[in-house]
This record gives structure tokens, C-alpha cells and sequence, in this order.
């Protein structure tokens, strides 16, 4: 089933990311977290995130390949134009179809690590626009693509972020999956603004459970988000205590997303981390 299609039924869609490991280890505790998820609170889908460089391209690939075949659950992986070819990402992009995985989530992707920014690859790709109209265009994938309530950390403006995001549903992308965001207000403005420029697919807010005070102000600072001052008070009084953070991070997630979905959002997608605790904690008391 296409992912885009779950969006059309009446109960909001919960889905999980997770980034491909480095070793066999780190799969292992990956594939156990997912099945914890999967025996908890049931995600509709799981997506894997897609290693730069060739860094974790295979085991993407594994990855997405297990959660499908293994535990039974829908799996979409991350493409994105970073350091491969056209030809490059085309062969991958066959060697997932063939494994029975329909649906990709296209990006640009960030810089490689130590660049500042962005160089298109010789023969490659340059936006996540060029990406997402070669697959609409050459393949059957269902193509998803990212958003920014708080704009990308690139772009010009808020009219340049709308405009550019806009363009990638223009070109075939059929649902999007914000960025993370703490101050649901955001969200909201931001859908009433795309909703404005005509676009109507479902956009999909991002959430990442807090449980460490340092890791999320880097999250942060990376991707342009923000921490609502009274929340950033709350956690560094507590920031010590990895116990008290957990539990803050956890309930502040839990009225954020009752609130999201009360006020129409079409489903949660959650940033895990490669950890299963916070995320099922979360659904469990959303269900």
C-alpha cells in the first residue's frame, strides 16, 4: 500500500524513524527496538534514514528490507542527492523496488561532514525537486519530501521556504513529513500558509521525544528548529538528571501531540533515535 493512501482513512497514521546502524551490533538493537514498537503500539509504517558518502547505504537497504520482511511492517527508505550519481541512485532505486519496498522519501540531504555546504555530485542531482520529479517520472515509488515549520536553515524567507517546498508536490511528491518542532503554533501557521499556496496533500508533523538536554540543542541549532524558552528553562534545571529529563521530555511530547491530533493533524511521525522507550510511552498513552 502506498503510504500517501493511509493518509485518506478517518484515524491518524503513526509512523517511526530510525537511522541505519554501523554495525552488526548496532542492527541487532535497531531490529529489537523496531519489534518492540511493532508488539507495543503497532506504527502503520517505519522509515529508514539513508547514510551519506556510502556510509550506511547497504544497510539501509538491510534495514528497510528486514522491518518489511521480518516483522511485517510497511517500510520506507530515505533517498537522498548526496555524493551518488544519477546513475547511482537509480540502481538503488531498483534494487528496492525488487525488494518489495514502494515507497522513498526523496531529500537533498545535508552537506557530507566537514563540508559547509551543499555541492551537487558531478552528474547528480542539485535539489530534492530534481530527485523527486525523476522518480515520479521513471519509477512507481510513492515519493514523500520534507517540510520545515520553521523554514530550512537555507532558505531566503518564509515566502522562498513555501514556495520551494510547494514546488516539490508540484513535481510528484504526495505527502510531506515536517521537521522536528516544540511549539505546535508553528506547525499550525505552517500548514495554514501551504494550505494557502494550494497544497493539499497531508503534511505530517515531526516529533522528537526529549531525552537529553545537550543532543536536542544540537538537534536544534542543526536544523533551525527551537525550544520554547519555558520548556529550555524546564529541562536545564533538570538537565543533570537524565531520569527527570526522560520523564519531561515524555510528558511535553504527550500534550503535543494530543493537541496536534485534536486540532486535525493527519498522524505523528516520530523521530526515535534508534530507541523504542519514549516513542512507545508516547503512543501508549496517545492510544
Amino acid at each position: 500500500m502506498r503510504i500517501g493512501e493511509s493518509y485518506e482513512g478517518d484515524r491518524p497514521v503513526f509512523s517511526v524513524e530510525f537511522f541505519p546502524p554501523k554495525t552488526d551490533e548496532g542492527a541487532e538493537n535497531l531490529m529489537r527496538a523496531a519489534a518492540e514498537l511493532k508488539q507495543a503500539v503497532q506504527p502503520d509504517f517505519i522509515s529508514v534514514t539513508y547514510g551519506a558518502g556510502g556510509t550506511t547505504r547497504d544497510r539501509t537497504f538491510e534495514v528497510v528490507k528486514r522491518v518489511q520482511s521480518e516483522l511485517g511492517i510497511r517500510a520506507m527508505a530515505h533517498q537522498t542527492c548526496v555524493a551518488a550519481t544519477r546513475g547511482e541512485i537509480a540502481t538503488t532505486v531498483e534494487r528496492l523496488w525488487n525488494s518489495g519496498i514502494t515507497n522513498i522519501l526523496a531529500l537533498r540531504g545535508d552537506p557530507p561532514e566537514g563540508d559547509e555546504a551543499f555541492t551537487p555530485p558531478e552528474n547528480g542531482y542539485a535539489h530534492a525537486t530534481d530527485l523527486i520529479e525523476w522518480l515520479r517520472e521513471n519509477t512507481e515509488m510513492e515519493v514523500g519530501a520534507a517540510c520545515y515549520p520553521e523554514r530550512h536553515p537555507e532558505s531566503q524567507g518564509d515566502e522562498d521556504d513555501i514556495k520551494w517546498t510547494a514546488h516539490k508536490v508540484e513535481v510528484g511528491a504526495s505527502f510531506l513529513i515536517s521537521q522536528l518542532f516544540f511549539d505546535n503554533e508553528r506547525y499550525f501557521e505552517y500548514v495554514d500558509r501551504m494550505r494557502a499556496e494550494g497544497v493539499k496533500v497531508p503534511i505530517v508533523p515531526g516529533i522528537m521525544p526529549i531525552t537529553n538536554v545537550s543532543q536536542i540543542e544540537r538537534f536544534t541549532k542543526m536544523c533551525g528548529a527551537t525550544i520554547p524558552e519555558e520548556l529550555h528553562e524546564r529541562l536545564n534545571a533538570v538537565k543533570d538528571d537524565p531520569a527527570i529529563v526522560m520523564a519531561a521530555g515524555i510528558e511535553h511530547a504527550i500534550k503535543q501531540c494530543r493537541e496536534l491530533l485534536e486540532r486535525g493533524a493527519p498522524g505523528l511521525h516520530f523521530y526515535t533515535l534508534n530507541k523504542s522507550h519514549a516513542t512507545r510511552s508516547i503512543l501508549a498513552a496517545l492510544r
